[in-house]
């Protein structure tokens, strides 16, 4: 037995090597893989990420608790005859004769006959959400649900109706305070903390009418903005919300109001699983300015910003894209009265980092008129602080500048723009922008006035030409544009080419 073995190792097959040899590799790889020692190195491997995550909720609970306090918001205001009209002549067809068919399909769906007819005075009656924040009847909702009512009225969740008093509002934040007679009310309050991404969350409201309608999702999201203003730093979520959520409340597992519902992205018009929430600490600030005053002062620096992109900052010889470009301090604000000039990149506000445009519009709204904050600034590479006493916000002016000059242009072939000489010596008049140009695509248009370039004023073409060959001397990727037209003040960074 022992020669037949032996006779047989001697006599494999090339196959059969073939095989052992495949058998032998995928034990070696099967041994890799679980990390084990091979030799004297030991393959060492990440492990993946595990987390020991709750169950999703039964919200049952939070929703017994915080549902009586929130409302239902209806809003009733009067209708312009002639408005009404001009808005049925965008839906509808103008003086039809009275025996065109098209007349029996406006009958039947409430126009009236085709014709530009008046209608006496109507009401319109639109829906929202709310929720009390006090058992004594104070209501928070948002701006856009009660702006222009003539008559508001609060839908408790047990069907009562309420008339409710408007206390104050705040269309910067679309938040609004209403008040109520009475006194027990369910009411709820603020969370304390910022929600965390992932967290579970709770929408309460009156969608489509439907008042006390329960949703669920978690938070998507954190800081967006979705261009609705300066202070936009909403938080997102999942939860279904539609239109007469506006104002109602989304509340963490402890019934506690991360945020207010005031904006849904969905190109359909209803919920595509995208909404956005005022967070707490904002709602909290502005409703109590409308509760001890009826409105909300904030503090004003008096600049137009812009933020440091990568191009603009190596433009200024500025370290980072952190902090806010002023492309104008307005000619009676605060800032250009401490002597902040257009170009200096704001980095913090008393001390406290400033990242971007937004963070510096949010600081600054924090501080109250008259009160003093150090800015530290960033010019010409170098730091510095300077005090500045803050204005009030509703005396912002906007400062534009606008030229018809009509003049020889001289034409920048490279950048794509058409230059001549501005009305009043301080500035180059844009003539034309060369389409898919540089120019063109950083927002240059015709009627613009260059009032520096790469921080040197201009009051000539020449003076445009040789700034911009100062700036190719040190060597610069782009040259810094100050402009000036109907979109305001700016700073853009056009690219220089060789040459």
């Amino acid at each position: 037995m022992t020669q037949q073995i032996s006779h047989s190792k001697a006599s494999e097959s090339p196959t059969r090597k073939a095989l052992l040899a495949s058998v032998f590799t995928l034990s070696m790889a099967a041994v890799l893989a679980t990390g084990a020692i091979v030799g004297d190195a030991r393959m060492a491997f990440a492990e993946p990420v595990r987390v020991e995550a709750p169950a999703p909720a039964d919200f049952s609970a939070v929703v017994e608790s915080v549902k009586p306090a929130v409302v239902s918001v209806q809003v009733k205001s009067k209708v312009n005859p002639v408005s009404d009209r001009g808005e049925r002549r965008g839906r509808g067809f103008r003086d039809l004769p009275r025996d065109h068919p098209f007349n029996e399909f406006f009958r039947r769906f409430g126009e009236p006959d085709g014709q530009d007819s008046p209608r006496p005075n109507r009401r319109s009656q639109s829906q929202g959400s709310g929720f009390f924040i006090s058992d004594d009847g104070f209501v928070v909702t948002n701006n856009h649900v009660i702006d222009g009512s003539d008559e508001i009225v609060v839908v408790m969740d047990d069907g009562r109706e309420l008339d409710a008093e408007l206390v104050g509002k705040d269309t910067r934040t679309d938040l609004a305070l209403l008040k109520v007679d009475g006194s027990d009310f369910t009411y709820v309050s603020f969370a304390a903390d910022k929600p965390k991404i992932g967290q579970w969350v709770v929408a309460v409201g009156n969608p489509f009418g439907l008042g006390g309608t329960v949703t669920a999702g978690i938070v998507s999201a954190n800081g967006r903005d979705i261009g609705s203003g300066p202070y936009d730093d909403f938080i997102q979520i999942d939860a279904p919300v539609n239109r007469g959520n506006s104002g109602g409340p989304t509340f963490n597992t402890r019934g506690e109001v991360i945020g207010v519902n005031t904006a849904i992205f969905s190109p359909s018009g209803g919920n595509v699983g995208i909404a956005f929430a005022i967070p707490a600490a904002t709602v909290e600030d502005v409703i109590s300015e409308l509760r001890a005053d009826g409105s909300v002062t904030r503090g004003w620096l008096g600049v137009q910003i812009q933020p440091v992109t990568d191009d603009i900052a190596e433009s200024l010889d500025a370290a980072s894209t952190d902090g806010a470009l002023v492309s104008d301090p307005q000619a009676d604000g605060p800032a250009k009265g401490a002597g902040i000039e257009a170009g200096d990149i704001i980095t913090e506000v008393d001390g406290e980092a400033v990242s971007g445009p937004r963070e510096l519009a949010r600081s600054i709204a924090g501080y109250n008129p008259g009160d003093v904050v150090a800015i530290t600034i960033v010019r010409n590479g170098k730091k510095q602080t300077i005090d500045v006493t803050l204005g009030k916000l509703e005396n912002q002016a906007r400062a534009q500048s606008e030229s018809e000059q009509e003049a020889e242009p001289a034409s920048f072939e490279a950048l794509g723009l058409a230059l001549a000489p501005g009305e009043d010596g301080k500035g180059v008049l844009v003539t034309g922008v060369e389409a898919d140009s540089p120019a063109a695509e950083k927002g240059i248009r015709p009627g613009d006035v260059i009032r520096s370039v790469s921080g040197d004023a201009v009051g000539s073409v020449g003076d445009v030409t040789r700034s911009i060959e100062t700036a190719r001397e040190k060597k610069r990727k782009a040259a810094l544009f100050h402009i000036e037209g109907e979109r305001g003040s700016r700073f853009v960074a056009l690219p220089l080419q060789d040459g």
